[in-house]
This record gives C-alpha cells, structure tokens and sequence, in this order.
C-alpha cells in the first residue's frame, strides 16, 4: 500500500520540481537581462558625463530633466532641488546659454517645467535663459523632442548619475550628440527604487530596438532666438 502511494505521488512530484526549475530559471534570466541593460547604458554613458563642472564641454543649451517638486508629506523632493543646484551651477559657470527644463504637465496643479523655472530664477538664473518643455512625461520624449521640437541636436543633459547615463545613451543611440551633468545624488532608499531603475534601463533598450517615438509633437522652437516660453 505504502509503495502505491509512492509511487502515484512521484510524477506529480517532478512535475513539481520541472515547474519550480522553469521557474527560476525565468527569475534568474530576467534579471541577467536588466542587469545587463543597466550595465550597458552605465558603461556606454560613462566616457560623456561628469561631476565636475569644469570637465564640462561648453554648449549652447542644456536639458534639465524634470521630476517632482514634492514628496510625500510635501517635503521638498531631493532630486529636483539638486538638478535645479547643478543646472544653475553650470549655466552661472557660462557652460550653457540656455535650460531647457523638461517635464510632465499631466494637470493644471502640476507642473514640472513651471515649478523647475520658478526654481531656477530664485537661483538667480535669468528668466530669458530658461525654456520649458511641457511634454517631457517619460526620458526619452524629453531626448528626443529637445532635438525634434527645441532644434538641439547637441546638449548638455542634467539629472543625478543613474539618470544622467541613461538620457545621454538615448540621445546617443538617436544620433544626438549629448554630454552629461550630475547632480548631487540621492541614495536610493528602498528596493523598489532599485528595481525601477533596473525596469527603466530595460525600456530604454525596448525603445532605441523598437524605434519609439515621443508620445507628443509640436511646434518647432528656437532656442535663443523665439521668446522663452
């Protein structure tokens, strides 16, 4: 009897065993592929960015990448006001003539590039100098429309270290030749965080392999000679 119920229990056993193999193997492949992904944008970017404002190649303009003013309990969001520090660091240095703020305008209470500039002129940046880019949901649309919509087919990008790499090698998968600013960091402070930057290196791959496009178009936009906008 005992040696019945053994062996009916067996197949379901290895198909158990299959099943839990197939498993991790999914786990483990996946995140060789993010990894990978982040290490190859990392490795790619890193001979066009720098800390140092002096290492800096002199340009016309630069993008500063938006991300939100506030965080939870509305307590300043690090991240922004340290890419606001750096933009105003480089455009006092005379690195750049012109930002151009990129971000999401999803609502009429929230406005990246709209709070970016008012950020940016209590740093003493002259409003003239400061352009905005309302349509900058994801990083890539603001790459590629600082190209398609601004005219910028060479930039300074500005954003923390992760950020920076992953702008820089999107624009130069697009043909655009960008040089990199980091801001002051932020260390990530869950694994969540983590995880997302691993998820949005892995995009970033998808959409230079796919050929995405910005979700929004728009007039064209001369920097320096059409009015700030």
């Amino acid at each position: 009897m005992t040696r019945r119920l053994f062996q009916r229990h067996r197949p379901r056993r290895r198909w158990l065993r299959a099943f839990l193999t197939i498993v991790l193997l999914g786990v483990a492949g996946s995140a060789a592929v993010l990894l990978g992904c982040d290490w190859w944008i990392d490795s790619s970017a890193e001979p066009y960015t720098t800390d140092r404002v002096e290492s800096v190649p002199p340009a016309e303009v630069a993008l500063v990448l938006g991300t939100a003013p506030y965080v939870a309990d509305q307590r300043r969001n690090l991240y922004f006001e340290y890419r606001l520090d750096a933009a105003a660091e480089l455009q006092k240095a005379g690195k750049v003539k012109f930002l151009l703020v990129s971000g999401d305008n999803r609502a009429r209470d929230y406005d990246e590039p709209a709070a970016m500039r008012d950020g940016l002129i209590a740093r003493g940046v002259p409003p003239e100098a400061i352009y905005r880019d309302v349509a900058g949901v994801r990083t890539l649309d603001s790459v590629l429309r600082a190209r398609d919509v601004f005219a910028q087919e060479r930039y300074i990008v500005v954003s923390q270290a992760f950020h920076t790499n992953r702008a820089v090698w999107l624009a130069r998968q697009n043909g655009i030749e960008a040089w990199g600013y980091d801001a002051r960091d932020v260390p990530f402070g869950s694994a969540p965080q983590m995880l997302r930057q691993y998820l949005a290196a892995a995009r970033a791959v998808y959409d230079v392999i796919v050929g995405t496009e910005p979700q929004r178009s728009g007039p064209r936009v001369e920097i320096g000679s059409a009015p700030p906008n």
